[in-house]
């Protein structure tokens, strides 16, 4: 292949602007459906690596087995005793029991649901690190906040949780109690988390007395140099025991920060996985568009592709000429489809932002836009490849006397 055959290429395709259009249109929608998907697929992965690295990989979580959330099953729930027992086994270093249950919050008037935390005040620095939050207004909780409130990113907003946004110093009501804002901790990227509600301990047992020592989950750290996942299996083992439970019956689950990490990105890959095969269906059906369009081609052009074989052009030089030109319309749909993919992926970002899934933003390293590129010319090239191989076998002579 050398530069006068793509300059010959792309001749061709200027003087056949609209049925070249439209084949390109039809490749441009793949690239950009793929382009966009795997943006976010791959900025879903980049957040994943990014929590594991901040939060650490020692992190481990013992969770009661119940329908819905941690602690919102009342028969499901981890004791006190439970946790100390857990605490004297080798290999584990720091622990805390965390209170996780739904509360009725007013503010201004107005009603809502959501969830309300007790945390360990001795114990705070840690749970920090592991959720991977640092407040960003006010300050956080300390020993004798018994009426005041750390609440998560969303109740700044307006007419999100609230008509009105939640200011420091504003009263809201818990279960009928007041408490002072005292703080906001940072946007962690999904409604859920960032509609959480952080008070002491000590508060939620004043707020919940029927919860006390019941804790939804626990969290904890391995020891340096213990391996998480075998320090799992060991509690496991030991505190199913304890709890005189058989094995598969257990009331509790032991879980790695590691897989709870791995169990959702395997969930993202399966729903993106799903989605980019739905998008290559438009890829297939741009595969047949190149190789419609270039067989058209071929018929229109055969009395010019037999007077290039008859001043001298081989075989190999009419399969090349054409299927350059096939993977030229592929790699300009992919160009305007990786641009097009940047413009849909960066709205829907910033859509996923403003819906409070902040953890939803599209990357897009080198990797990606060159592989689009790559992956639109050789679907071009290959759609474009038995076409240009019977444009190739043409005879001279039959060519000359096409009508």
């Amino acid at each position: 292949m050398n530069i006068y055959e793509i300059k010959y290429a792309l001749q061709n395709l200027g003087k056949r602007k609209l049925r070249s259009g439209l084949t390109i249109l039809s490749i441009l929608i793949g690239i950009t459906a793929i382009f966009a998907l795997l943006s976010f697929g791959i900025g879903m992965q980049n957040y994943v690596d990014t929590l594991a690295d901040e939060a650490g990989r020692d992190k481990l979580f013992i969770q009661a087995k119940g329908i819905g959330a941690p602690g919102t099953d009342e028969n499901f729930f981890l004791s006190k005793e439970d946790i100390d027992f857990v605490k004297k086994i080798k290999g584990v270093n720091e622990i805390v029991g965390m209170y996780f249950k739904a509360a009725e919050i007013r503010f201004s008037e107005q009603k809502r649901f959501y969830f309300v935390m007790g945390v360990d005040i001795d114990a705070l620095e840690f749970v920090e690190e592991t959720f991977s939050i640092e407040i960003i207004k006010g300050r956080q909780l300390k020993k004798g906040d018994i009426d005041k409130a750390v609440l998560g990113y969303n109740y700044q907003l307006e007419d999100n949780l609230f008509k009105k946004p939640i200011r420091l110093g504003d009263k809201i009501e818990i279960n009928g109690n007041k408490f002072e804002v005292v703080g906001f901790y940072e946007e962690i990227g999904n409604p859920q988390d960032d509609t959480n509600i952080y008070i002491s301990s000590q508060a939620f047992e004043q707020l919940f007395p029927d919860s006390k020592d019941k804790f939804g989950f626990v969290m904890m750290s391995a020891q340096k140099g213990v391996l998480p996942s075998e320090l799992a299996e060991k509690i496991e083992e030991r505190l199913r025991k304890f709890k005189d439970q058989e094995e598969g019956k257990e009331n509790f689950f032991v879980q790695t920060f590691e897989d709870a990490l791995a169990t959702f990105t395997t969930i993202i890959n399966v729903i993106n996985g799903v989605l980019v095969l739905i998008a290559f269906i438009s890829v297939i059906v741009a595969f047949v568009n190149i190789m419609n369009t270039m067989y058209t081609s071929i018929i229109e052009r055969t009395k010019e592709i037999g007077v290039m074989k008859a001043i001298g052009a081989r075989n190999s030089d009419i399969l090349i000429i054409f299927v350059v030109e096939a993977g030229l319309i592929g790699l300009v749909g992919g160009i305007l489809g990786v641009a097009l993919g940047y413009v849909v992926a960066g709205l829907g970002g910033s859509f996923a932002a403003a819906s409070g899934f902040a953890l939803l933003k599209p990357s897009y390293p080198i990797s990606l836009v060159l592989g689009c590129l790559l992956f639109s010319f050789l679907v071009g090239s290959a759609a474009g490849f038995f076409p240009a191989r019977r444009a190739s076998r043409l005879k001279p002579v039959d060519a000359l006397r096409y009508e």
